[in-house]
């Protein structure tokens, strides 16, 4: 009998600890005149299939914006599934295409990079199904999210991550918004902070300079980048509020029109609701002053 409640309370042990591993999010809230595609696979790369889930209004009257939301969690963890709030872009008939992308487990750097670019030219190659506009293509993401929002509007034409995704010829992104994001590999690598997140991620690429500096996106922004929006707390422990900072600068520098929100005292991304709020007004803002929303 003693052995049998010992197995019968590891048994249920065992149960509680998948339930936490693999938390129930709420399903995302769309408009009634939304469809959904849920899991849509935008690319194959052997058995790996990178899936997103799209929330897009078939019938307005012409089309409309999107904007590609990518979750964060240092290349290492997290999932699409997390991700469930976008009634700020609903709200201004924005379409979403919320991503999920190779893990450092799965494939290290610059997989995940690849993946995003794949997702852009999957957008544009099937705008006029979607009723979405190419040329109002916005990519959002915090955190590492940011860091591959950042890569994937940076790069524009340069395809050097697109072998996975061949056959757009003109990839471009109309805006950026960047949520504490990483932009210098390097930095985050060997700086200060010397994260473990950048050091699985890099992988056997850790002591490639080259390599590092074409995946950092501080390294791709020029006068032609798409406008960048940027919010990060100056008290972030995870990645450095400079990062955002030198970011900005150097947009400002090369005239590329940006704007750059700090959170005093702002922690990685956790800022109160009132925060949030007037963030998500002045991205719409933003977005507006871009002419991407009428």
């Amino acid at each position: 009998m003693k052995r049998l409640f010992i197995l019968f309370h590891t048994v249920l042990l065992t149960i509680s600890m998948f339930a936490q591993e693999a938390p129930a999010y709420k399903p995302v809230d769309f408009p009634a005149n939304y469809n959904s595609k849920i899991d849509v696979v935008y690319t194959k790369v052997g058995n790996w299939e990178g899936r997103t889930d799209l929330y897009f209004n078939p019938t307005a009257s012409k089309p409309t914006p999107v904007v590609i939301n990518i979750h964060g969690g240092g290349w290492n963890k997290g999932t699409k599934e997390s991700q469930t709030s976008f009634n700020t872009f609903f709200k201004v008939g924005f379409a979403v295409a919320n991503m999920a992308y190779r893990l450092s487990q799965q494939a290290p750097a610059p997989a995940a990079v690849e993946d995003t670019r794949c997702l852009i030219i999957y957008l544009i190659q099937h705008a006029k199904e979607l009723n979405i506009d190419p040329d109002k293509i916005v990519i959002m993401g915090g955190s590492a999210g940011g860091h591959l929002a950042l890569m994937g509007g940076l790069l524009a034409n340069d395809s050097r991550f697109d072998s996975n995704c061949k056959g757009v010829s003109n990839v471009k992104v109309a805006a950026i918004i960047d949520k504490y994001g990483i932009t210098d590999l390097w930095d985050w690598s060997f700086g200060k902070q010397k994260s473990k997140s950048a050091l699985q991620w890099l992988g056997s690429k850790i002591t490639d300079d080259a390599f590092i500096k074409s995946v950092s996106p501080i390294t791709h922004v020029n006068k032609n980048s798409p406008p960048t929006f940027i919010v990060h707390g100056d008290a972030d422990p995870i990645v450095p509020y400079q990062q955002s900072v030198d970011l900005y600068k150097k947009l400002q520098q090369c005239g590329v029109k940006s704007q750059f929100i700090t959170v005093a005292g702002g922690l990685h991304g956790k800022f109160d609701k009132e925060k949030n709020s007037e963030i998500n007004h002045a991205i719409i803002q933003f977005l507006t002053d871009i002419n991407l929303i009428n």
